[in-house]
Formats: C-alpha cells, sequence, structure tokens
C-alpha cells in the first residue's frame, strides 16, 4: 500500500457513516471544479494574518496600513492506494478589498471525498458579505448573501441572505472579539423535489486570541433560527506562522440541522483538518 500524505482532512458525522453512493460527476469533473474555485481566487495582493483568519462573520474595518486588497488560500488533500482509494481535498478561499467605509468579502469554499471511485462528500460553498463601519465608533451594519450545494444533505441547494447590526466589542494586540445580529431569509431547494421559502434570525460571535508571535487562535459560532429548524454552525482554528505568506492551520468545523430533510444521513456534520494557508 502506497501512501502520499501532503496535509490532512476528514469528514465524520455524529451517527453512522455515509452509505457508499455512485458519484455521478466524474472525478476529474470534481477535481478540475475544486482547482478552479481555488484558482479564481488568487488576483490580489498580501493582507495581514488577522484579516486572513476572518473567513466567515466579521471581516475587518480598514485600518489606516491596510492594502486596497487582501486575501487567503486554504488547501488540504490526502491520496490513498493500494488495497483502499480514497482522496480527500478541501480547498477554500477568500479575496477582501476596501472603498472607504466599506469592506467587501467574496469566499468560496469545496470538500469532496471519495472512496474508489465512489463519493462520500461533497460540498460547495460561496458567499459575498458586506461591512458598513459606522463613523469612528465600534459598529457597523452588515449584510450576507451565501450559496449552498451538499450532497447526501437532503438538500439539491440553499441560498440564505442577512441583514444586520455588529459591533466590535474589543480590539487589542491580544484579541478581539465581534457580536452581530439580524434578520434574514432562506431558500431551500429539496433534493427529491419541492422547495421552501423562510425567515429566520441569525446571531453570531467572532473570537481571536494571539497565542504567541507565530501562532493564533480563532473561534467562530452562528446561530440561524427557522420556523420548524435550527442551524449551529462552530469554527475553531489554530494557525501558525511560517513566514509572512504562509501558515500551519489545524482547525475543526461543525455544522448540525436540527430538522433536516428525511433523506439527508445525519443531523451533524464534523469537519477536522490539517492545512496550508497561503495569505496573499
Amino acid at each position: 500500500m502506497t501512501m502520499h500524505p501532503s496535509v490532512y482532512a476528514n469528514t465524520d458525522v455524529t451517527t453512522a457513516p455515509a452509505p457508499m453512493v455512485t458519484s455521478r460527476t466524474p472525478l476529474v469533473l470534481r477535481r478540475g471544479l475544486g482547482v478552479f474555485v481555488l484558482t479564481v481566487m488568487v488576483v490580489c495582493w498580501h493582507g495581514s494574518a488577522r484579516a486572513a483568519d476572518s473567513l466567515f462573520y466579521a471581516p475587518p474595518p480598514p485600518s489606516d496600513d491596510s492594502v486596497p486588497f487582501s486575501g487567503a488560500i486554504e488547501l488540504g488533500y490526502t491520496a490513498l492506494s493500494g488495497n483502499t482509494n480514497t482522496e480527500t481535498l478541501l480547498g477554500k478561499g477568500r479575496i477582501t478589498w476596501y472603498d472607504q467605509a466599506w469592506t467587501h468579502t467574496t469566499r468560496a469554499e469545496v470538500k469532496s471525498v471519495s472512496d474508489s471511485e465512489n463519493t462520500t462528500a461533497e460540498q460547495y460553498l460561496f458567499s459575498q458579505r458586506e461591512r458598513y463601519s459606522l463613523g469612528e465608533s465600534s459598529n457597523y451594519l452588515f449584510g450576507l448573501a451565501r450559496y449552498e450545494k451538499e450532497r447526501f444533505s437532503g438538500y439539491d441547494n440553499q441560498f440564505t441572505t442577512i441583514l444586520g447590526y455588529g459591533r466590535q466589542l474589543f480590539d487589542t494586540d491580544l484579541q478581539a472579539l465581534s457580536l452581530e445580529a439580524g434578520p434574514g431569509y432562506r431558500f431551500d431547494d429539496y433534493e427529491n423535489a419541492g422547495s421552501r421559502h423562510m425567515l429566520l434570525g441569525y446571531l453570531a460571535a467572532d473570537y481571536s486570541l494571539s497565542l504567541s508571535d507565530t501562532a493564533s487562535f480563532i473561534q467562530q459560532f452562528s446561530v440561524e433560527g427557522a420556523e420548524d429548524n435550527v442551524t449551529l454552525r462552530s469554527y475553531s482554528a489554530i494557525s501558525v506562522a511560517i513566514n509572512s505568506s504562509l501558515a500551519l492551520r489545524v482547525s475543526h468545523d461543525i455544522k448540525s440541522n436540527s430538522n433536516p430533510p428525511r433523506e439527508a444521513d445525519a443531523h451533524t456534520d464534523r469537519t477536522t483538518a490539517a492545512s496550508v494557508v497561503y495569505n496573499f
């Protein structure tokens, strides 16, 4: 058995493993799509470490020394061949650009796990986020649009929009904390036909802690409550900088749906990954 590890990403669920399902998408196409999602993000300059970590909820306001653009690419991949043939791909990308009081952030993500050419997990996400700083205060307004497509979740795709208010409670050299809340709307397109429109309430927190000159910890959490289900998301990560552009990251990502469609394999997805991050 020959093993070719680069970095490691593992996806599991709280119940029994998902059944083996034959992929309708050729393996080469899935690889190409993952590479494309990452490639389109490589269009701008090197940014700060904190900005690179803020992939989810509260993109930071521009500072006096901010560059016009910043971004990050995160990649994890493993391949195992021999008696068992498996491949795991985790890719994330973000670009952020500033325009006076506005902060614009675009994010893309792909996850894919295959075993002997059968797909056991596959997820794609694309989001656009806007932040408007309210003068010199720590308060801001934000808007979020997010598209998700995940196999074995019971949904063909989901589209979510949220508008709200946020506040940076503190931001020091050691640590930072932001809270935000607002109303939203979600469109669910179900896997076995049918769709649904619903209103939701949104609450999120984004915390970062500097562990040393080269290491940092982040914890991000959000709740999206609709009429008959609640979606919880949690992201925890420790990053260690190798140089001004490269870092190693260990992360744990949780997404839980309190009332998923009957076709879903599980209520909760967990992704534990060790990956390389390139900041630019």
